[in-house]
């Protein structure tokens, strides 16, 4: 469990993730070494997962976002791993998520503009295993990506 330090440490953290254990300990209220184990901690515990780097992808070139909803053909057993395993090799898929329901699986895709797209769509999606039905949701607007959470 996290006490309300964990949050202090956590809330300021998603703030600003560049701080050291030392600039964190200070708006905490608790020393260097005390910021730090709290930490180490939590990483442990898995609580913290990692620290990245948050990459914006339109300003390395790519404009066109696109949510694919894909529904399975599910009479063989292996579909969702078959399908999975292949959907982690297309470069240009930044996220998979799985659901319950009449969509089985989400890709979410980036490319370069839309000829880019059509060849990944047609050289990439169209090849993966098991697809029965695909929608596609093309983004025209980011209103928010927030991935802090409310500590």
């Amino acid at each position: 469990m996290l006490d309300d330090l964990d949050r202090r440490i956590l809330r300021h953290w998603q703030a600003d993730p560049s701080l050291s254990p030392a600039e964190l300990a200070g708006p905490c209220g608790v020393t260097p070494g005390k910021a730090a184990r709290r930490i180490t901690r939590m990483q442990e515990t898995g609580v913290i997962e990692g620290v990245g780097a948050l990459i914006d992808w339109a300003a390395l070139g790519y404009s066109v976002a696109v949510s694919l909803r894909i529904t399975l053909d599910k009479t063989q057993s292996s579909a969702f791993d078959d399908f999975i395993k292949a959907a982690r090799r297309v470069p240009e898929v930044t996220e998979i998520q799985t659901f319950l329901g009449r969509v089985d699986v989400r890709l979410n895709i980036i490319a370069k503009d839309m000829a880019h797209y059509q060849e990944i769509y047609r050289m990439r999606i169209l090849t993966l295993p098991h697809i029965s039905d695909i929608e596609a949701l093309m983004q025209i607007a980011q209103i928010k990506a927030e991935e802090a959470l409310p500590l």
